[in-house]
C-alpha cells in the first residue's frame, strides 16, 4: 500500500512491515491492503433486531468487519439471519465452547476468533481448525493478558509481553500442525506499554498479520487515549493490519476514534479535517458547539478538505489560510474566508444557513 502523504509533502509511518494476507468475506487484511478498522457488537447476539441494527449501524460509521459473540445456543442459532442481512463480514468470537466455533462456521462466519487460553483442549483446536480449512475461513488467534492459559503464569510474572508472544507461536504451531495456516493474531493488555513490546517482538519473528488493540481500554477519553498511545507507536513503526479501539461506549466512538487515528497516520482516508482552537478568554462563541456542528456538516466531504472553526481574530486569519473555508467568529459576527482570502462578513444568526451553503460548495 502506497502511504498517504499529508500537505507537508512526507509520510507520517515507515513502510508497512510484510504479512501474508488473509481474506474475510470481500475484506483482505495483511499483505498490500489498507490498515482495517473494526470494532464490536454490544447487544446480545440472540437479539437479533437489536444486533442487526448495530451492525449496520457500525457499518455506516465506516466499520469494515463487525465481530459478534456467540457466547451460548440462541447466539450460534441467530448467525445465519445476521450474517445474510449484515452489510460487512461478520466475525464469530467464542469462548470456552469448541462447540459454538463449529457452528459458527456451519452459519457461515467469514472469520472466527478464539482465544488460546480458554478455548480448551489442543484436539478441540485442532479439530476447529480442519472445519474451518474445509470452509476456507481464517481464524484470529486472540491472546489476551487477563486470559493467559495457566501453562504462561510464571513467565507472565517475569515477562508479560513474552508471554503473549510465546501463547500466540504456540498456537500457531498447533493450528500449523494440522496444516492451517490462514490465520491472525492479537497480542492485547490493558498496558499500553505491554502491547506496543509484544507486538515488536511478535513482528520480528513472524510474518502474521496483526490486529491491534488495547484490551479493557477504559472510558471513552481515557480508552481513547491508551489506544491510541499503543497503536500509533506501532502502526509508525509500520506493525499492524486491523485495528479496534475498545471503549466502554457506544461502539461507534470506536470506528470514528480509529479512523480519525489512521487518517492522523496517513495511514487511511477518512473525514474531512476540522480544525478548532482549543478555545480561552478571549473568546466570544461557544467554539466546541460550533466545532461540532462543523463536523456534523462536514461528515461527507472529500477527506482532504480543511475546515478552521476559530473563536477569536488571534489565530483565526492564519488557520484561514491554510483551510478551505475558515470561520472565525465573535459575539456578534463572523469572518468566512474562502483559502485564506476573507470572503465576507456576516451577522452571527446568519450562520447556520451561510454554513449550510459554504460546506455544500466544498463536495
Amino acid at each position: 500500500m502506497t502511504q498517504q502523504n499529508g500537505r507537508l509533502g512526507g509520510p507520517v509511518c515507515r513502510p508497512r512491515r510484510p504479512t501474508r494476507q488473509i481474506r474475510v468475506g470481500d475484506v483482505t487484511i495483511g499483505g498490500d491492503a489498507p490498515v482495517r478498522v473494526q470494532s464490536m457488537t454490544t447487544t446480545i447476539t440472540g437479539n437479533v433486531e437489536a444486533t442487526l441494527a448495530q451492525i449496520r449501524e457500525l457499518a455506516t460509521a465506516g466499520a469494515e468487519l463487525v465481530r459478534v459473540t456467540v457466547n451460548d445456543e440462541a447466539a450460534a442459532d441467530a448467525l445465519p439471519r445476521l450474517i445474510a442481512e449484515s452489510n460487512v463480514p461478520l466475525v464469530a468470537d467464542v469462548h470456552y465452547d469448541h462447540k459454538l466455533a463449529l457452528a459458527s462456521l456451519e452459519a457461515g462466519i467469514a472469520k472466527l476468533r478464539i482465544n488460546p487460553g480458554n478455548i480448551g483442549k489442543k484436539e478441540h483446536v485442532r479439530e476447529v481448525a480442519a472445519a474451518a480449512a474445509d470452509k476456507g475461513v481464517p481464524i484470529r488467534i486472540g491472546v489476551n493478558k487477563g486470559s493467559l492459559h495457566r501453562r504462561y503464569e510464571q513467565l507472565a510474572e517475569l515477562d508479560p509481553a513474552g508471554a503473549l508472544v510465546q501463547s500466540a507461536l504456540d498456537e500457531i504451531e498447533t493450528l500449523a500442525g494440522v496444516g492451517f495456516t490462514d490465520v491472525a493474531v492479537s497480542l492485547k493488555s490493558s498496558d499500553p506499554r505491554e502491547v506496543v513490546e509484544a507486538c515488536r517482538r511478535f513482528a520480528a519473528r513472524s510474518d502474521v498479520p496483526q490486529h491491534l488493540g488495547v484490551t479493557e481500554a477504559g472510558t471513552l477519553l481515557a480508552g481513547t487515549s491508551r489506544s491510541v498511545a499503543a497503536m500509533s507507536v506501532l502502526l509508525s513503526e509500520g506493525i499492524g493490519d486491523t485495528v479496534r479501539i475498545s471503549l466502554a461506549d457506544d461502539p461507534v466512538h470506536e470506528v470514528t476514534a480509529a479512523f480519525h487515528m489512521l487518517q492522523a497516520l496517513g495511514l487511511r482516508e477518512g473525514f474531512a479535517r476540522v480544525v478548532a482552537c482549543p478555545t480561552c478568554g478571549r473568546v466570544e462563541v461557544d467554539v466546541v458547539a460550533l466545532a461540532t456542528r462543523v463536523e456534523e456538516l462536514a461528515k461527507d466531504l472529500p477527506p482532504d478538505r480543511v475546515i478552521s472553526v476559530m473563536g477569536c481574530i488571534v489565530n483565526g486569519p492564519g488557520e484561514a489560510k491554510a483551510a478551505d473555508l475558515g470561520i472565525a467568529a465573535g459575539r456578534t459576527k463572523v469572518a468566512i474566508y474562502r483559502k485564506g482570502v476573507l470572503h465576507r462578513n456576516i451577522p452571527k444568526d446568519e450562520l447556520e444557513a451561510v454554513l449550510l451553503e459554504e460546506i455544500e460548495r466544498l463536495r
